[in-house]
């Protein structure tokens, strides 16, 4: 898939992050990522970030990558594949290079490690990661890398393979500046954990689709209020809210970790157990596992 082709598919629909899959070692659980993968293309996603945040892409030592994208690929059908890539810039491109050749449509380029810097070397690491690869590359706007409107349209104009910004940050006045400024030369996603609870702020600030964590678990119910929202079908969005997103996020934020650790459980609840988070995050204790069930079997019932 070309860079162009990757961006129409993005701004397609709904976007998902699947959990990489761990056996009972932590090692790479093949087997049951490929089974997780095949059923959420089912679902109908725009594209699938594999190795992403959700992914544990911190968690995943280089030489990880590309397995965990060639597994993705092999099972996804016509669903588009982005892998994730990051850390330092060298680091950073010997990924992106693997993720290329184990077959990822695209590349979601997330912070480097630890350090904060200025524009100049945040524009400096994403051009050298644009022209290390011929596919469509995203970048990810948080945390430490956080670029402004000057710099996206700086990158835009000398990386054509630069296709997307998603915006982490939650600073939607800055999203607004970016989509103005850059109007249709980019794709803009939604990027915030469970992004659902911010989607409509950022629909009004032009960003029109998003990726969706609970996806892994609540496809169905993920797709819908995707739909109701892109409808304007206001009624649907606020009973889906206050009877799944607004307890989940409850849930989610007991303990630091838990956006990614609390997939995971959604998963163990449906009885699709993915295995254990990888050091340092945590997984859910029984209560809470207790708690993300009936939470679940709710939002199911409505």
């Amino acid at each position: 898939m070309n860079p162009i082709e990757l961006k129409k598919a993005v701004g397609s629909g709904l976007l998902s992050f699947p959990v990489t899959h761990f056996d009972s070692e932590l090692k790479f659980d093949e087997t049951k990522y490929r089974r997780h993968v095949e059923w959420l293309s089912g679902y109908d996603a725009a594209a699938l970030f594999a190795a992403g945040g959700t992914g544990e892409f911190f968690s995943l030592n280089p030489a990880e990558v590309p397995q965990v994208v060639q597994a993705a690929k092999a099972v996804a059908g016509n669903t588009p594949i982005i892998s994730g890539t990051g850390y330092g810039t060298s680091i950073a491109v010997e990924i992106a290079k693997a993720a290329e050749k184990a077959g990822a449509d695209g590349l979601l380029l997330l912070p480097p490690y630890l350090m904060f810097a200025e524009q100049e070397g945040l524009i400096a690491h994403v051009k050298a990661v644009c022209r290390s690869v011929g596919i469509g590359v995203i970048v990810y706007n948080r945390d430490n890398a956080v670029l402004n409107a000057d710099s996206i349209a700086r990158l835009a104009d000398e990386c054509p393979n630069l296709i997307g910004f998603k915006d982490g940050v939650g600073d939607v006045d800055k999203v607004i500046e970016i989509t103005t400024k850059l109007q249709d030369r980019l794709v803009y996603v939604g990027g915030m954990p469970t992004h659902e609870v911010y989607a409509q702020a950022y629909f009004a600030a032009g960003v029109t689709t998003y990726s969706s964590a609970v996806f892994n678990f609540v496809p169905a119910l993920a797709q819908r209020f995707y739909g109701a929202l892109r409808t304007g079908d206001q009624a649907t969005v606020d009973e889906i809210l206050k009877g799944f997103f607004f307890p989940f996020v409850a849930l989610r934020n007991r303990k630091k970790g838990y956006a990614v650790s609390i997939i995971k459980a959604g998963l163990r609840v449906l009885g699709q157990d993915p295995g254990p988070v990888r050091p340092p995050l945590t997984d859910l204790t029984s209560e809470e596992l207790a708690s993300l069930a009936k939470i679940i079997e709710t939002a199911k019932a409505a």
